[in-house]
């Protein structure tokens, strides 16, 4: 089996952050959205990853590499825009063969991993390869996983009948005929090449990988489908990607690897990377600061990644995002904030007292 990861959207919900960097690498608990998907396909035993690429596949290819830092053989498959999850699929068939694989949008996070939701769709193909006395268990050529949501008019959304079976996939309708919407995780056999080749594009111009699946439906192909087990989040925005940072935070064990001195405190499951420093300040966890990243006379509250290379002076930051290095200077409350890589946040001390703003396209400021 092999698998696919998406990683060639723009990233427009998370500007500006995405200006200058691939939503993909934005990183949730001081590691790349992108590499938990990659590392959950390590676990499950996929050892051939192929990465959809955009206009940001350098970056991409620098943080990622040949795949070997996580055990897997990479390889980069270039989309010259973005035309649909079933687009992805079509130009990465040579990588993918006839071989089984699993597709996982890359700015996804889940809760569960990949191993049972695996192991359970090849035991439904061998129980369908051993003689019944019906003979009517036909093999699955697909999984979906599905998550019931409030909004299910914003995304693919299925629907299933009485017995259980997937009859109808439909992408954002205005009138859901369930909650159950589809998360960005896939798993197809070969069958799958031969639908994305025979839709046409949406309204919207795009090869929809709902639509791929429906053909399969509609030529008498078994669709299976599970219900996630815990959460799953899209951090396409701000909050979402902060929800995901809190709930990776509440997993992490303590490590303390930096420098704390006497009048320094830690509070709770930190992790302090090797050459961070503390001095003067209280970190109460789940938190983590980043390497060689110093905090003076400053707190850090709980639910906070803060990266490598940073500086925290005078200051409180909690339930926020701190990119690598950025400055924050004299802040008294800093909440539920993202802030990207060399940014600084001072208070200049000059009179009269006023906000002073220098923000790029699509920035969004919230003040008292």
């Amino acid at each position: 089996m092999k698998g696919l990861i998406l990683s060639g959207g723009a990233g427009t919900r998370l500007r500006p952050i995405t200006h200058t960097s691939a939503k993909q690498l934005v990183p949730v608990a001081n590691k790349p959205i992108l590499f938990y998907g990659i590392e959950d396909m390590a676990e499950a035993g996929i050892d051939e990853i192929g990465i959809i690429v955009g206009d940001t596949a350098e970056e991409i290819r620098e943080a990622v590499g040949d795949g070997s830092a996580f055990g897997v053989k990479v390889t980069y498959i270039p989309q010259e825009a973005p035309l649909g999850l079933a687009h992805c699929v079509l130009i990465a068939r040579d990588f993918l063969g006839d071989d089984d694989f699993v597709m996982y949008l890359g700015d996804n996070m889940l809760q569960q991993g990949l191993v049972e939701f695996i192991e359970r769709f090849e035991a439904d193909r061998r129980r369908a390869a051993e003689p019944t006395l019906d003979g009517d268990h036909r093999p699955p050529s697909a999984q979906i996983l599905l998550c019931h949501v409030p909004d299910p008019h914003r995304f693919g959304v299925a629907e299933i009948d009485d017995a259980g079976h997937v009859v109808r996939l439909i992408e954002k309708p205005p009138d859901p005929p369930s909650d159950l919407a589809l998360v960005g995780v896939y798993l197809f056999t070969s069958a799958i090449h031969e639908a994305v080749a025979a839709i046409e594009p949406s309204g919207r111009g795009e090869l929809e990988i709902t639509d791929a699946i429906q053909w399969l439906i509609d030529h008498g192909h078994r669709v299976r489908h599970e219900v996630l087990e815990g959460w799953w989040l899209d951090t396409g925005k701000k909050d979402p990607l902060l929800e995901s940072n809190r709930r990776v935070l509440e997993t992490i064990d303590p490590k303390i690897e930096g420098f704390i001195d006497e009048a320094s405190e830690v509070d709770g499951r930190v992790v302090l990377e090797a050459g961070a420093e503390l001095i003067g300040s209280r970190v109460r966890g789940p938190a983590v600061i980043g390497a060689r990243t110093k905090i003076v006379n400053s707190y850090i509250g709980p639910f906070t990644a803060v990266a490598r290379e940073c500086e925290i002076v005078d200051s409180e930051v909690e339930h926020s995002v701190v990119l690598d290095k950025s400055r924050i200077i004299g802040v008294p409350r800093l909440f539920d904030s993202l802030i990207g890589r060399e940014v600084e946040v001072r208070r200049s001390g000059l009179l009269p007292r006023a906000t002073r703003l220098m923000l790029g396209d699509h920035s969004v400021v919230e003040l008292d």
